[in-house]
């Protein structure tokens, strides 16, 4: 059941799945992505020490800061995209929007190493204008990030995971100006794509899913 804006929903309903995720969750999928949904998607773009560029989603991204900006991104896994940041410092982010939506899900393959996703996914690469990474033509917005931590994960009792935290701070902008309006970025417009959890769930952000609640002035 769907709820206006600024109308509570009863969550306190006596039928509850409960499970412990170290015992399984029992379920047909795993629920954990879609509770935590929509996910902004952080489209990386990097390069290797050898010139390959790569461009690969992660679907555990978002900000962390804003002066300055900083982003950061989930890896599980040792992947290209985190030997290339580590190796050189830098990376982009994209927007992953509707019209690249294909292009997208095209560059999450299991290329080698070798594999330039920039051309496998039939997308143009443009150069940054602060750091030396690649990032997509065609996107509503793009960040150039320089690295500032790369973290190993742990699990409650200390022991390593194998997952890594990529946080990088934006150094360099770029907005396609059809998107600014009256000096405002508008979100919808652009038409965003987010991952939604499920084996294949994508939600896409339009006009009809906004709405202004500004913060209370006053306790």
């Amino acid at each position: 059941m769907l709820c206006a804006p600024g109308v509570a929903l009863d969550l306190r309903v006596p039928d509850l799945h409960f499970y412990r995720p170290a015992d399984g969750h029992g379920l047909a999928h795993d629920p954990f992505k879609a509770i935590v949904a929509p996910r902004p998607i952080g489209w990386i773009g990097s390069v290797s020490p050898e010139g390959v560029r790569n461009l690969a989603p992660y679907s555990f991204f978002n900000a962390f800061g804003d002066t300055p900006p900083l982003i950061g991104f989930s890896s599980s896994g040792w992947k290209d995209s985190v030997r290339n940041i580590q190796a050189t410092g830098v990376f982009t982010w994209n927007l992953a929007t509707a019209a690249q939506a294909t292009q997208m899900n095209q560059s999450s393959a299991p290329f080698p190493a070798e594999v330039d996703e920039f051309e496998r996914s039939g997308l143009e690469a443009l150069p940054g204008r602060v750091v030396d990474a690649p990032f997509v033509a065609g996107t509503p917005a793009a960040f150039e990030c320089r690295l500032t931590q790369l973290i190993p994960l742990n699990d409650a009792q200390g022991r390593a995971l194998p997952q890594w935290l990529v946080l990088g701070e934006v150094v360099g902008v770029h907005i396609d100006r059809r998107f600014l309006v009256d000096g405002v970025y508008d979100t919808a417009a652009a038409a965003p794509i987010l991952r939604a959890g499920g084996p294949a769930a994508y939600v896409r952000v339009g006009p009809e899913a906004m709405f202004d609640m500004r913060r209370p002035t006053k306790a």
